[in-house]
């Protein structure tokens, strides 16, 4: 059968086409202007993450510390640390200085920093920094402190920007202030929380056998130290114990005393006793301890008749002072009372 098509049909077929056509070119152009759209968008958030950049990178920060205000600007990259909490905070912060300052012991580097701070140069002793050595560095931030570098921060500023803490032993007051001025507020807040969760796990776990009472001492070749305020005895009372105070009437530095008569020994009772004693002289020390633990007085301490005297690590509990050895601590502390870490 043929099918016969009249001019109605025809145009309208027609008309069919063109508008099959012109539906078809509409989509094209549409295509290419979302393109160019997403192009022109992206475009801009690079320009705009490129032109964020360099706005850090020249802004001006004045951060407060010990020593006062000092202007930094952008993020400092080269870093000299001139004192122990400092190497370690650093570390924990995730920054690599150009410099730092030899350690108390274990020379250079403690072990526990030494895969951390690999490739540092050692700019002399905490004590007594080398400033021209610190200079060939060229650093754009040094951290120091005024319990050590008061009188030499007029030359520190001269080498670069510097900034002070005004202890050498409270862990989070250098981990606050070094994150403030390497823009590593984030960083910051993630150790707090992980410091924080320790904490609080340790405390549930000892229950009611807090707080307990607790003594640092530490041996030395010709006399003992007993710490009142320290790195150690901080973290102590954050985890529940009480340190033991000083008694009315003695002298002493703000950190403790040097103790020299065997007399003073009945001074110490607390519940525990955590000791470590020092490296330097070894066989010196380990000749005076014995000849004060065996003393008369010494066996009647509480801590001892009760077997609670623990021999501690020097480095993790007095001398790193910072947020890595705390965690050593901590897990020391941990083993002690046999708690699930």
């Amino acid at each position: 059968m043929v099918r016969y098509i009249n001019e109605n049909d025809y145009h309208y077929q027609e008309w069919s086409v063109l508008m099959f056509r012109s539906n078809k070119l509409f989509l094209m152009i549409s295509c290419v202007i979302a393109l160019m759209l997403l192009a022109a968008g992206c475009g801009n958030k690079e320009t705009s993450s490129e032109q964020k950049e360099s706005t850090s990178s020249q802004e001006e920060r004045v951060v407060k510390h010990a020593g006062g205000e000092t202007t930094i600007k952008g993020t400092p990259k080269r870093i000299v640390t001139l004192y122990q909490g400092a190497n370690d905070t650093a570390a924990a912060l995730g920054v690599k200085p150009v410099g730092i300052v030899e350690s108390w012991n274990q020379l250079p580097i403690y072990e526990y920093l030494r895969s951390d701070l690999e490739g540092a140069t050692v700019v002399g002793q905490e004590l007594q920094p080398n400033l021209e050595e610190i200079s060939k560095l060229k650093p754009d931030l040094i951290i120091a402190s005024t319990f050590r570098h008061e009188k030499i921060y007029p030359q520190l500023s001269k080498i670069a920007p510097t900034i002070m803490d005004d202890t050498v032993y409270e862990w989070k007051d250098t981990l606050k202030l070094m994150a403030d001025a390497l823009n590593k507020q984030d960083k910051e807040a993630e150790l707090l929380a992980a410091w924080d969760k320790r904490v609080k796990d340790f405390k549930s776990q000892m229950g009611d056998k807090l707080p307990i009472k607790a003594t640092i001492t530490n041996f030395r070749s010709d006399h003992m130290r007993v710490y009142y305020n320290s790195y150690g005895g901080s973290i102590l009372k954050e985890l529940g114990f009480e340190i033991l105070e000083r008694p009315k009437g003695s002298e002493g530095a703000e950190w403790g005393e040097k103790i020299t008569t065997k007399e003073r020994i009945s001074d110490l009772h607390a519940d525990v006793i955590f000791n470590f004693n020092a490296s330097k002289d070894s066989k010196l020390v380990e000749k005076n301890y014995k000849e004060w633990t065996n003393h008369p007085l010494w066996k009647e301490l509480d801590a001892v008749k009760n077997e609670k005297v623990f021999q501690v690590d020097e480095v993790y509990w007095n001398q790193g002072a910072g947020y890595q050895s705390a965690n050593l601590m901590l897990d020391s502390i941990y083993e002690m009372f046999e708690l699930r870490k």
